[in-house]
């Protein structure tokens, strides 16, 4: 049972300044969410300290203080109920304390912000007072206010009527949360589309004669101003569109505008969207102005503006499917036949597109997939991180519109969907744009460092003192899929009836895995524990840096490629230093029992540029097996997975990465793709469809994908396939250059920048253009000229080069014959038997 610390507390407020409190620099405050339920206005939020733990139930207590501008009168205070939010845990990112029990809920109740039967009206201010007890004797007191979320309703709290006339608004200033109660005096309820503009109608608490609709344009001085017909307390206006058309005022791409009215003692007031009886805000396409509409816009403040701008996607109704959300709403846009829903991510820049069924009037329904199709045909959840939403022209250039949430949506966000094991929310971010949150598969308390930090130094330790269990956990590049040489060992295991278990490591549930084998969540519980118990440790890059391997385990390293460029302690480039690489080799290459080697020719050098002192196994590749062995059905199937139809010649192009060719944002690397793919498509595209397969470091996505010719292969699981069934391979200076020689078929070198990457970035092992086994053309023309000349003569290699081919095999290929995992295995099986 949890040790429980209580709190001795008063019923009534707690002694509390009645001047404002100096806000606590080592108190971090944040609203999560906020939503209105039948009670009241119900804030989760958090108060964590820095230099505190309140990872235990009843280690933190916070209560809200709302205090009048005025000053005069009483405060109002909210006694909260503690939470158990994780992920206050897991946003600190840090591993010294847990603040699992940092949350809280509170709700504010509109009545109380009545004295007898009038309105407080006014900004009211909230604090927030966090009480921790670092010592059983003293009980310590901390304020603060509420800072927003990064999205949602934590971002722009949601507001509402609470009296006919009476508006609760909760708002953000300066960073704190504040609520405004307000008794708005221009309530528009009605937006009509008439033959020329718009009739307005709405209630206003004093509309003199004489008033008018003032707007005012923020971009300039421009005013527009409308006569307004009162009846009693109701108000009516019409707005003509021409005013905001390119022979009237309009013109700009985009365009706000305030709105007020205006009476004739000079005394304005903005117009406040009441929008219980039915949308006020909406888009209406403007005459003789083609993609362009006048936006009414319900700000988050809970004013009106009026915008002039491209048509947007606004979404009027959500529905949650199992596969994703259905989304039905309304997108004026003129200038496309066809329409489709485009998600991208923010990271890698990757697209999944889906189409949009178009109605009358401009009106649509669209599937937003939780899932993503890769380039394999196989369904995955999306990939972790944030993805845009927006419409675009199906099947050509064009504008993308922004998926906005109109105010009747609001309230059903965010919306969520459970898929593989992930949970995708469909969120809002800038109050009203709508965006998809892939959450990672760990839960927050699991992911936090906090966690983290405890499996390495206590969890992974104490299963090191379990029993070794009959088991491989296999790893490719950190849980990216079933691919590589671990693959082939798996494989060669399951052929022999091996009588082990079988566990893969998958980062974020993107790999699809055979029968009998159990994927691992990287940094999970399980993971830790698989690490520090499966006897045999089978992986194709480099091993967590806690790793410590144990007696009678096996840590085989297969590595990953043969050896152009220079590797590990080879290479004189600051990047790798920088990055602390060098120091964590230094820590993991002992914990190896076993180091492949493609070729004699690689063996020293493995040697040297991992400063490895154990075993290394000239073996070959076992990932090679497939291409030294070809299977007519299996390179049958992969084309029918690529959809590549048949008799199209397939030339495979497959660059490495360069260092210095780092995105600004920092994630990954740039393609610069010098290959001129509107040529390619001219010469080529009658017989040939060229697929594209950049380094996994690389992130940005390939233009012109999917049309029939490009096919965009950087999320295909397992290269050796697409080598298997590509008839032609281009490439630079990646290592799949010693792959594909096995095939004895043709390969090309667009090698543009020969010299600075040999000479700046990386280095290589050997005189690469006398050796090289086909030609290096610096072009995209000489290249495509190349391509199209082997494709028309048939021949089975470049003029020229059928002697260096053989020779580049016999130095590079010796080993790959078919029979590398078979040798690999019994080594490792070997090693893994007990010593009697």
């Amino acid at each position: 049972m949890p040790v429980l610390t209580r709190f001795v507390l008063p019923h009534a407020a707690p002694r509390v300044s009645t001047d404002q409190p100096t806000p606590d620099e080592d108190v971090d405050f944040g609203l999560l969410r906020a939503r209105w339920t039948r009670g009241g206005l119900e804030l989760t939020g958090f108060a964590r300290p820095h230099d505190l733990d309140t990872g235990r139930p009843g280690s933190a207590w916070t209560w809200l203080t709302l205090r009048h501008p005025d000053g005069s009168r009483p405060p109002v205070h909210l006694r909260s109920k503690p939470r158990r939010l994780p992920e206050v845990t897991d946003d600190s990112a840090q591993p010294e304390f847990n603040h699992d029990w940092s949350g809280f809920t509170a709700l504010i109740e509109p009545g109380r912000l009545r004295h007898g039967t009038d309105w407080q009206l006014g900004d009211w201010q909230l604090e927030t007072t966090l009480f921790t007890r670092p010592r059983p004797t003293r009980l310590r007191r901390r304020y603060g206010t509420l800072a927003p979320h990064w999205c949602g309703s934590g971002e722009y709290p949601p507001a509402r009527w609470v009296d006919h006339d009476v508006r609760l608004q909760p708002h953000f200033a300066d960073g704190r949360l504040r609520l405004l109660l307000e008794r708005p005096g221009i309530r528009l309820t009605h937006a009509t589309p008439a033959a020329d503009g718009l009739d307005l109608r709405g209630a206003a608490d004093s509309c003199p004669a004489g008033t008018v609709l003032r707007l005012r344009h923020r971009q300039s001085d421009a005013v527009i101003e409308r006569p307004v017909a009162r009846t009693g307390n109701t108000f009516a206006v019409h707005l003509p569109y021409r005013p905001f058309t390119a022979d009237g005022r309009g013109g700009g791409e985009l365009e706000h505008w305030d709105a007020e009215l205006l009476r004739p003692d000079g005394s304005a007031e903005q117009l406040c969207p009441d929008e219980r009886g039915g949308p006020v805000a909406g888009q209406h396409p403007l005459p003789d102005t083609p993609d362009r509409t006048l936006y009414l816009k319900h700000l988050a403040d809970g004013r009106l503006q009026l915008c002039v701008q491209p048509a947007a996607g606004l979404v009027e109704r959500i529905a949650v499917r199992a596969d994703g959300f259905e989304l039905t709403g309304h997108c004026p846009d003129r200038s496309a036949d066809r329409l489709e829903l485009v998600l991208r991510h923010t990271d890698t820049a990757s697209e999944v597109r889906t189409p949009v069924e178009a109605g009358p009037d401009g009106r649509f329904r669209a599937r937003l997939p939780a899932t993503r199709t890769g380039s394999d045909g196989v369904a995955l959840p999306l990939r972790k991180g944030i993805w845009e939403a927006v419409l675009a022209p199906a099947g050509r250039p064009g504008p993308r519109r922004p998926l906005l949430a109109a105010s009747a949506a609001l309230p059903a966000l965010p919306a969520a969907t459970s898929v593989g094991g992930k949970r995708i929310l469909l969120q809002r971010r800038w109050h009203d744009t709508l965006l998809v949150d892939s959450t990672p598969v760990l839960t927050p308390t699991e992911r936090s460092a906090w966690t983290q930090s405890r499996q390495r130094s206590v969890h992974y330790p104490a299963a090191r003192r379990e029993p070794l269990r009959e088991a491989v956990l296999y790893d490719v590049f950190g849980g990216r899929g079933y691919a590589d040489s671990p693959r082939a060992v798996h494989t060669e295991l399951a052929r022999r009836g091996a009588p082990l278990e079988h566990l893969w490591v998958v980062d974020d549930a993107q790999a699809e895995l055979p029968p009998g084998v159990r994927a691992v969540r990287i940094w999970s519980p399980e993971w830790y524990r698989a690490l520090a118990t499966c006897r045999y440790l089978v992986g194709n890059t480099h091993f967590p840096d806690f790793l410590e391997r144990r007696p009678g385990q096996v840590v085989l390293q297969t590595w990953h490629g043969s050896l152009l460029k220079r590797i590990a302690h080879d290479v004189d480039n600051p990047w790798l230093a920088d990055h602390g690489y060098l120091e964590a080799l230094a820590r993991e290459t002992p914990q190896w029992s076993l180091l492949l080697s493609p070729s004699p020719f690689a063996t020293p050098i493995l040697r040297r540029a991992f400063r490895y002192d154990g075993e290394i196994l000239e073996a070959g590749y076992p990932r090679n097996d497939v291409l030294a062995r070809p299977d007519a059905d299996t390179a049958a199937a992969v084309r029918r997975r690529l959809g590549v139809p048949d008799g199209k010649r397939i030339v495979l192009y497959a660059p490495t990465w360069r260092e210095d060719q780092q995105r600004g944002d920092g994630g990954g690397f740039r393609l610069d793709l010098r290959l001129d793919l509107d040529h390619a498509r001219r010469l080529l595209g009658e017989d040939h469809v060229l697929l594209v397969r950049p380094h996994a470091h690389v992130r940005e996505p390939l233009p012109g994908a999917g049309d029939g010719f490009l096919y965009d292969c950087g999320d295909y699981p397992d290269p050796q396939e697409l080598l298997l069934v590509a008839d032609v391979l281009v490439t630079d200076y990646s290592s799949i250059m010693f792959d594909f020689a096995i095939t004895g078929r043709p390969v090309l070198f667009f090698t543009y920048d020969l010299e600075h990457y040999r000479d700046t970035l990386r280095g290589f092992y050997f005189d690469f253009e006398p050796q090289a086994p086909g030609p290096l053309v610096p072009t995209s023309a000489e290249l495509l000229g190349a391509l199209r000349e082997l494709a028309d003569t048939g021949a089975d290699l470049p003029p020229g080069y059928a002697e260096r081919h053989r020779r580049f095999r016999a130095e590079h290929c010796v080993l790959d014959d078919g029979g590398a995992a078979r040798r690999v295995v019994d080594r490792m099986l070997e090693l893994g038997r007990p010593v009697r």
